[in-house]
């Protein structure tokens, strides 16, 4: 059961094109989200879509990955765990932040799987 804690697994399409930056120390990152969607039947009985957004961030070689293959409207799968942070902002303000941190990627596309 130690294997679920933290675990999360993401299917939806790439929102924007990733941001890929390469850091001082040489590591990659890249920063993305994806919108999943729920379909569901509301008291009316009529179908319902909700989509919801979810922050990632992939390091090393997922991140690659990501910045070779993938998109916007790209669709994939993902591993992770979510990640809290914090920041200060250009106004000096605390800002919060909670984020998958992307351990493997499955690429569904049809032309970029191949």
């Amino acid at each position: 059961m130690n294997a679920l804690r933290n675990s999360v697994r993401l299917i939806g399409h790439l929102g924007d094109d990733p941001k890929v930056r390469k850091l001082e120390s040489g590591k990659t990152v890249a920063n993305f989200s994806i919108a999943t969607n729920e379909i569901y039947r509301d008291s009316n009985n009529e179908k319902q879509s909700e989509t919801t957004w979810h922050r990632l961030v992939a390091w090393g070689k997922q991140a690659e990955i990501v910045e070779n293959y993938l998109k916007k409207g790209s669709e994939i799968a993902i591993e992770g765990k979510i990640a809290n942070r914090s920041y200060d902002d250009d106004k000096g303000e605390k800002r919060y932040i909670s984020e998958v941190v992307v351990r493997e990627i499955l690429l569904l596309d049809k032309q970029t799987a191949n």
